[in-house]
Protein backbone atom coordinates (compact mmCIF):
# COMPACT_ATOMS: atom_id res chain seq x y z
CA UNK A 1 0.00 0.00 0.00
CA UNK A 2 2.76 2.04 0.83
CA UNK A 3 4.85 1.60 -2.29
CA UNK A 4 1.36 2.45 -4.40
CA UNK A 5 1.27 5.74 -2.61
CA UNK A 6 4.91 6.75 -3.03
CA UNK A 7 4.52 5.38 -7.13
CA UNK A 8 0.68 7.87 -7.20
CA UNK A 9 2.92 10.98 -6.07
CA UNK A 10 5.43 10.32 -8.41
CA UNK A 11 3.27 10.11 -10.97
CA UNK A 12 0.91 12.68 -10.31
CA UNK A 13 3.11 15.42 -9.32
CA UNK A 14 6.78 14.80 -9.78
CA UNK A 15 6.93 13.21 -13.10
CA UNK A 16 5.22 16.09 -15.37
CA UNK A 17 8.14 18.52 -14.14
CA UNK A 18 10.85 16.46 -14.01
CA UNK A 19 12.69 17.51 -17.30
CA UNK A 20 11.86 20.80 -17.29
CA UNK A 21 13.96 20.75 -13.44
CA UNK A 22 17.02 18.54 -14.43
CA UNK A 23 17.29 20.15 -17.90
CA UNK A 24 17.06 23.72 -16.70
CA UNK A 25 17.58 25.70 -13.54
CA UNK A 26 17.19 23.60 -10.26
CA UNK A 27 17.50 26.38 -8.06
CA UNK A 28 14.67 28.41 -10.13
CA UNK A 29 12.47 25.45 -8.75
CA UNK A 30 13.47 25.19 -5.41
CA UNK A 31 10.22 27.29 -4.29
CA UNK A 32 8.44 25.02 -6.56
CA UNK A 33 10.19 21.72 -5.09
CA UNK A 34 9.80 23.38 -1.41
CA UNK A 35 5.71 23.17 -2.55
CA UNK A 36 6.20 19.05 -2.82
CA UNK A 37 7.82 18.56 0.01
CA UNK A 38 5.28 20.26 2.06
CA UNK A 39 2.74 18.44 0.28
CA UNK A 40 4.58 15.37 1.02
CA UNK A 41 4.68 16.10 4.80
CA UNK A 42 1.12 16.41 4.60
CA UNK A 43 0.48 13.06 3.02
CA UNK A 44 2.91 12.02 5.51
CA UNK A 45 5.07 10.45 3.21
CA UNK A 46 7.69 12.95 4.12
CA UNK A 47 11.61 11.30 5.14
CA UNK A 48 10.56 7.65 5.20
CA UNK A 49 14.09 6.80 6.59
CA UNK A 50 13.53 8.92 10.08
CA UNK A 51 11.43 7.43 12.92
CA UNK A 52 7.98 8.57 13.52
CA UNK A 53 9.49 10.56 16.62
CA UNK A 54 11.46 12.35 14.06
CA UNK A 55 8.91 13.21 11.76
CA UNK A 56 9.51 10.36 9.39
CA UNK A 57 7.92 7.04 8.56
CA UNK A 58 9.82 4.53 10.84
CA UNK A 59 10.87 2.26 8.55
CA UNK A 60 13.55 -0.30 8.74
CA UNK A 61 16.45 -0.58 6.01
CA UNK A 62 14.42 -3.41 4.34
CA UNK A 63 11.02 -1.62 4.24
CA UNK A 64 13.03 1.42 3.37
CA UNK A 65 14.89 -0.02 0.05
CA UNK A 66 11.92 -1.07 -1.31
CA UNK A 67 10.94 2.21 -0.98
CA UNK A 68 13.94 4.37 -2.35
CA UNK A 69 13.63 1.88 -5.60
CA UNK A 70 10.39 3.61 -6.08
CA UNK A 71 12.11 7.05 -5.55
CA UNK A 72 14.82 6.38 -7.77
CA UNK A 73 12.50 6.20 -10.73
CA UNK A 74 13.17 9.99 -10.94
CA UNK A 75 16.38 12.16 -10.41
CA UNK A 76 14.16 13.99 -7.83
CA UNK A 77 12.65 11.44 -6.05
CA UNK A 78 14.82 11.01 -2.82
CA UNK A 79 15.11 14.80 -3.05
CA UNK A 80 11.92 15.87 -2.22
CA UNK A 81 10.93 13.10 0.45
CA UNK A 82 14.57 14.65 2.33
CA UNK A 83 15.89 11.15 1.78
CA UNK A 84 18.41 12.59 -0.91
CA UNK A 85 22.21 11.70 -0.72
CA UNK A 86 24.38 13.15 0.83
CA UNK A 87 22.16 14.21 3.38
CA UNK A 88 20.52 10.75 4.39
CA UNK A 89 23.92 9.85 4.51
CA UNK A 90 24.82 12.77 7.21
CA UNK A 91 21.52 12.05 8.86
CA UNK A 92 22.39 8.53 9.84
CA UNK A 93 26.29 9.69 11.07
CA UNK A 94 24.98 12.47 13.73
CA UNK A 95 22.29 10.67 14.73
CA UNK A 96 24.34 7.65 16.36
CA UNK A 97 27.58 10.02 16.99
CA UNK A 98 27.03 13.61 17.12
CA UNK A 99 26.69 15.87 20.02
CA UNK A 100 23.36 17.04 21.29
CA UNK A 101 24.28 20.37 20.44
CA UNK A 102 25.21 19.20 16.74
CA UNK A 103 21.94 17.63 16.87
CA UNK A 104 19.51 20.33 18.01
CA UNK A 105 21.26 22.72 15.67
CA UNK A 106 22.26 21.15 12.39
CA UNK A 107 20.54 17.56 12.26
CA UNK A 108 17.23 18.75 13.57
CA UNK A 109 16.62 21.42 10.88
CA UNK A 110 18.22 19.00 8.40
CA UNK A 111 15.46 16.09 8.96
CA UNK A 112 12.83 19.04 8.46
CA UNK A 113 14.27 18.93 5.01
CA UNK A 114 15.08 23.31 5.94
CA UNK A 115 18.50 22.95 5.15
CA UNK A 116 21.17 20.77 2.94
CA UNK A 117 24.60 19.22 3.47
CA UNK A 118 27.28 17.80 1.88
CA UNK A 119 30.54 15.38 2.55
CA UNK A 120 33.66 16.21 2.20
CA UNK A 121 35.74 13.26 2.19
CA UNK A 122 37.83 12.37 -1.26
CA UNK A 123 40.15 15.04 -2.43
CA UNK A 124 41.86 15.17 -6.14
CA UNK A 125 45.46 14.63 -5.02
CA UNK A 126 45.29 11.24 -3.62
CA UNK A 127 42.75 8.02 -4.89
CA UNK A 128 39.55 8.38 -3.46
CA UNK A 129 39.66 3.95 -2.72
CA UNK A 130 41.97 4.87 -0.02
CA UNK A 131 40.13 6.75 2.68
CA UNK A 132 43.06 6.87 5.03
CA UNK A 133 45.69 8.62 2.35
CA UNK A 134 44.38 12.05 3.20
CA UNK A 135 45.99 15.37 3.07
CA UNK A 136 43.37 17.78 5.12
CA UNK A 137 44.15 18.48 8.19
CA UNK A 138 42.24 19.94 11.54
CA UNK A 139 44.86 21.06 14.03
CA UNK A 140 43.90 21.90 17.29
CA UNK A 141 44.51 24.66 18.54
CA UNK A 142 42.92 25.34 22.14
CA UNK A 143 39.37 25.27 21.91
CA UNK A 144 39.08 25.33 18.04
CA UNK A 145 40.21 23.12 14.76
CA UNK A 146 41.99 24.94 12.30
CA UNK A 147 41.27 22.96 8.51
CA UNK A 148 44.09 23.27 6.03
CA UNK A 149 42.93 21.14 2.55
CA UNK A 150 41.40 20.43 -0.88
CA UNK A 151 38.20 18.29 -1.62
CA UNK A 152 36.19 17.39 -4.59
CA UNK A 153 32.98 15.85 -5.25
CA UNK A 154 31.73 17.20 -2.26
CA UNK A 155 27.98 16.69 -3.86
CA UNK A 156 25.89 19.32 -3.23
CA UNK A 157 28.31 22.07 -1.50
CA UNK A 158 26.49 24.07 -4.00
CA UNK A 159 23.59 25.46 -1.72
CA UNK A 160 24.38 23.69 1.58
CA UNK A 161 24.59 25.07 5.25
CA UNK A 162 27.14 22.61 6.41
CA UNK A 163 29.58 19.81 5.17
CA UNK A 164 31.23 16.50 7.39
CA UNK A 165 34.72 17.08 6.84
CA UNK A 166 37.38 14.04 6.72
CA UNK A 167 39.86 15.42 8.28
CA UNK A 168 43.66 14.37 9.82
CA UNK A 169 43.81 15.01 13.22
CA UNK A 170 46.30 12.56 14.70
CA UNK A 171 48.92 12.53 11.65
CA UNK A 172 51.76 10.96 13.79
CA UNK A 173 49.44 8.31 15.41
CA UNK A 174 50.60 4.50 14.79
CA UNK A 175 48.07 3.52 13.50
CA UNK A 176 46.89 4.77 10.20
CA UNK A 177 42.90 4.16 10.53
CA UNK A 178 42.82 6.14 13.85
CA UNK A 179 44.70 9.28 12.04
CA UNK A 180 41.57 11.49 10.50
CA UNK A 181 38.15 12.75 12.55
CA UNK A 182 35.13 13.45 11.01
CA UNK A 183 33.98 17.09 11.76
CA UNK A 184 31.14 19.02 10.96
CA UNK A 185 31.87 22.42 9.29
CA UNK A 186 29.08 25.07 9.07
CA UNK A 187 29.94 26.69 5.60
CA UNK A 188 29.58 30.05 6.35
CA UNK A 189 32.80 29.64 8.24
CA UNK A 190 35.49 31.79 7.06
CA UNK A 191 38.67 29.98 5.67
CA UNK A 192 35.86 27.76 3.72
CA UNK A 193 35.47 28.26 -0.30
CA UNK A 194 33.71 27.00 -2.85
CA UNK A 195 35.38 26.87 -5.72
CA UNK A 196 33.32 25.38 -8.29
CA UNK A 197 30.81 22.74 -9.29
CA UNK A 198 32.77 20.59 -11.49
CA UNK A 199 31.44 20.01 -14.79
CA UNK A 200 30.41 16.10 -15.33
CA UNK A 201 30.56 15.15 -18.87
CA UNK A 202 29.80 18.80 -19.95
CA UNK A 203 27.21 19.56 -17.08
CA UNK A 204 28.25 21.77 -13.89
CA UNK A 205 24.87 21.68 -12.66
CA UNK A 206 23.83 23.69 -9.82
CA UNK A 207 22.33 23.56 -6.25
CA UNK A 208 21.47 19.91 -5.34
CA UNK A 209 22.20 18.77 -8.39
CA UNK A 210 25.74 19.15 -8.36
CA UNK A 211 29.58 17.89 -7.10
CA UNK A 212 31.55 20.70 -6.00
CA UNK A 213 35.35 21.40 -5.58
CA UNK A 214 36.26 23.27 -2.39
CA UNK A 215 38.90 24.57 -0.27
CA UNK A 216 39.60 24.74 3.74
CA UNK A 217 42.36 27.44 4.51
CA UNK A 218 42.35 28.14 8.50
CA UNK A 219 39.24 27.51 8.98
CA UNK A 220 38.31 27.60 12.14
CA UNK A 221 35.74 25.85 13.87
CA UNK A 222 35.36 24.72 17.62
CA UNK A 223 36.14 21.51 18.99
CA UNK A 224 32.38 20.73 20.34
CA UNK A 225 31.50 19.95 16.07
CA UNK A 226 33.89 17.05 16.67
CA UNK A 227 31.73 13.64 15.64
CA UNK A 228 32.37 10.59 17.43
CA UNK A 229 35.81 10.51 18.66
CA UNK A 230 38.96 11.84 17.57
CA UNK A 231 40.84 9.30 15.23
CA UNK A 232 37.84 7.90 14.68
CA UNK A 233 37.06 8.95 11.07
CA UNK A 234 38.20 5.82 9.24
CA UNK A 235 35.30 3.44 11.57
CA UNK A 236 32.28 6.22 10.78
CA UNK A 237 33.58 6.19 7.34
CA UNK A 238 32.61 2.77 6.92
CA UNK A 239 29.58 2.83 9.04
CA UNK A 240 28.04 5.43 7.07
CA UNK A 241 28.99 3.80 3.60
CA UNK A 242 27.50 0.72 4.53
CA UNK A 243 23.97 1.02 4.66
CA UNK A 244 24.13 4.29 1.78
CA UNK A 245 25.35 1.50 -0.50
CA UNK A 246 22.41 0.36 0.03
CA UNK A 247 20.70 3.41 -0.97
CA UNK A 248 22.37 3.67 -3.87
CA UNK A 249 21.56 0.35 -5.37
CA UNK A 250 17.96 0.41 -4.39
CA UNK A 251 18.07 3.76 -6.20
CA UNK A 252 19.86 2.51 -9.43
CA UNK A 253 17.67 -0.15 -9.68
CA UNK A 254 14.47 2.35 -9.49
CA UNK A 255 16.38 3.97 -12.37
CA UNK A 256 16.53 1.00 -14.50
CA UNK A 257 13.25 -0.08 -14.10
CA UNK A 258 12.26 3.52 -15.76
CA UNK A 259 14.51 2.94 -17.99
CA UNK A 260 13.66 -0.59 -18.99
CA UNK A 261 9.78 0.88 -19.30
CA UNK A 262 10.69 3.74 -21.79
CA UNK A 263 13.16 1.03 -23.83
CA UNK A 264 9.98 -0.93 -24.21
CA UNK A 265 7.76 1.97 -25.27
CA UNK A 266 10.18 3.00 -27.55
CA UNK A 267 10.35 -0.54 -28.86
CA UNK A 268 6.21 -1.07 -29.03
CA UNK A 269 5.68 2.57 -31.03
CA UNK A 270 8.53 2.66 -33.00
CA UNK A 271 7.89 1.25 -36.41
CA UNK A 272 10.64 0.11 -38.89
CA UNK A 273 8.41 -0.49 -41.48
CA UNK A 274 4.82 0.47 -41.59
CA UNK A 275 2.73 -2.31 -39.15
CA UNK A 276 6.11 -3.39 -37.59
CA UNK A 277 7.41 -2.27 -34.56
CA UNK A 278 11.26 -2.26 -33.29
CA UNK A 279 9.77 -4.62 -30.55
CA UNK A 280 9.65 -7.59 -33.46
CA UNK A 281 13.53 -7.54 -33.36
CA UNK A 282 14.59 -10.93 -31.76
CA UNK A 283 17.58 -8.46 -30.57
CA UNK A 284 15.61 -5.98 -28.72
CA UNK A 285 13.43 -8.83 -27.15
CA UNK A 286 16.44 -10.96 -25.88
CA UNK A 287 17.74 -7.11 -24.35
CA UNK A 288 14.26 -6.60 -22.80
CA UNK A 289 14.25 -10.12 -21.26
CA UNK A 290 18.06 -9.66 -20.03
CA UNK A 291 17.34 -6.63 -18.45
CA UNK A 292 14.40 -7.49 -16.56
CA UNK A 293 16.27 -10.30 -15.33
CA UNK A 294 19.01 -8.84 -14.51
CA UNK A 295 16.75 -6.49 -12.61
CA UNK A 296 15.04 -8.82 -10.45
CA UNK A 297 18.61 -10.51 -9.47
CA UNK A 298 20.06 -6.89 -8.47
CA UNK A 299 16.67 -6.57 -6.55
CA UNK A 300 16.87 -10.03 -4.42
CA UNK A 301 20.65 -9.20 -4.26
CA UNK A 302 20.02 -5.79 -2.36
CA UNK A 303 17.33 -6.50 -0.21
CA UNK A 304 19.39 -9.71 1.14
CA UNK A 305 21.87 -7.80 1.82
CA UNK A 306 19.76 -5.26 3.92
CA UNK A 307 18.34 -8.20 5.97
CA UNK A 308 21.88 -8.90 6.63
CA UNK A 309 22.88 -5.54 7.71
CA UNK A 310 19.83 -5.38 9.52
CA UNK A 311 20.22 -8.55 11.54
CA UNK A 312 23.86 -8.20 11.73
CA UNK A 313 25.31 -5.57 11.36
CA UNK A 314 27.46 -3.42 8.18
CA UNK A 315 30.13 -5.73 9.16
CA UNK A 316 29.33 -8.76 8.96
CA UNK A 317 27.54 -7.74 5.45
CA UNK A 318 30.63 -6.86 4.36
CA UNK A 319 31.35 -9.03 1.18
CA UNK A 320 27.90 -8.55 0.02
CA UNK A 321 27.79 -5.04 0.55
CA UNK A 322 30.80 -5.59 -2.00
CA UNK A 323 29.13 -8.02 -4.31
CA UNK A 324 26.04 -5.86 -4.86
CA UNK A 325 28.20 -2.50 -4.94
CA UNK A 326 29.77 -3.50 -8.29
CA UNK A 327 26.89 -6.05 -9.59
CA UNK A 328 24.17 -3.66 -9.49
CA UNK A 329 26.52 -0.64 -10.59
CA UNK A 330 27.17 -2.53 -14.27
CA UNK A 331 23.21 -3.78 -14.17
CA UNK A 332 22.47 -0.07 -14.65
CA UNK A 333 24.96 0.85 -16.63
CA UNK A 334 23.74 -1.84 -19.29
CA UNK A 335 20.48 -1.15 -19.01
CA UNK A 336 21.13 2.59 -19.80
CA UNK A 337 23.23 1.45 -22.96
CA UNK A 338 20.34 -0.72 -23.98
CA UNK A 339 17.71 1.65 -23.91
CA UNK A 340 19.67 4.67 -25.42
CA UNK A 341 20.22 2.00 -28.62
CA UNK A 342 16.97 1.22 -28.80
CA UNK A 343 15.78 4.89 -28.68
CA UNK A 344 18.67 5.44 -31.50
CA UNK A 345 19.68 9.26 -31.76
CA UNK A 346 16.94 10.42 -29.34
CA UNK A 347 18.21 8.45 -26.68
CA UNK A 348 21.91 10.57 -26.66
CA UNK A 349 19.16 14.02 -26.73
CA UNK A 350 18.09 15.69 -23.45
CA UNK A 351 14.41 14.81 -24.90
CA UNK A 352 14.06 11.82 -22.80
CA UNK A 353 15.89 11.13 -19.35
CA UNK A 354 18.20 8.80 -20.65
CA UNK A 355 20.82 11.24 -21.49
CA UNK A 356 21.14 12.83 -17.94
CA UNK A 357 21.09 9.34 -16.35
CA UNK A 358 23.94 7.92 -18.40
CA UNK A 359 25.99 11.60 -17.74
CA UNK A 360 25.58 11.62 -14.17
CA UNK A 361 25.22 7.58 -13.37
CA UNK A 362 28.39 6.75 -15.28
CA UNK A 363 30.15 7.12 -11.94
CA UNK A 364 28.51 5.12 -9.78
CA UNK A 365 31.11 2.30 -10.99
CA UNK A 366 33.36 4.99 -9.14
CA UNK A 367 32.19 6.70 -5.84
CA UNK A 368 31.72 4.63 -2.63
CA UNK A 369 34.46 2.61 -3.46
CA UNK A 370 35.43 1.62 -7.58
CA UNK A 371 34.03 -1.70 -8.88
CA UNK A 372 37.59 -3.16 -8.70
CA UNK A 373 38.35 -2.41 -5.08
CA UNK A 374 34.82 -4.27 -4.56
CA UNK A 375 35.65 -7.03 -6.51
CA UNK A 376 38.96 -7.63 -5.01
CA UNK A 377 37.66 -7.62 -0.94
CA UNK A 378 34.74 -10.26 -2.36
CA UNK A 379 37.37 -12.15 -4.22
CA UNK A 380 40.26 -12.16 -1.34
CA UNK A 381 37.17 -13.20 1.00
CA UNK A 382 36.04 -16.24 -1.40
CA UNK A 383 40.34 -17.40 -1.55
CA UNK A 384 40.68 -17.39 2.32
CA UNK A 385 38.71 -21.09 2.17
CA UNK A 386 41.29 -22.43 0.52
CA UNK A 387 44.63 -21.01 1.96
Amino acid sequence: MLVEQYKAFLAQHIYPIEKAIIYGSFRSYLPALAELRALAKKEGLFAPHLSQEEGGLGLNLVEFAQISEVLGTSPLGHYVFNCNAPDIGNMELMHQFASEYLKSTYLQPLQRGEIRSCFSMTEPEHAGSNPVHLSTTAIRDGDFYVINGHKWFTTAADGAAFTIVMAVTNPTHENPYERASMILVPLDTPGYRLIRNISIMGDEGEDYLSHGEVEFTDCRVPVSHLIGPEGAGFTLAQVRLGPGRIHHCMRWIGICERAMELMCRRAMERELQPGRSLATQQSIQHWIAECAADIKASRLLVLDTAQKIESQGAKAAKEDISTIKFFVSDVLMKVLDRAIQVHGALGITDDTLLSFWYRHERGARIYDGPDEVHKTVLAKSIMKKYV
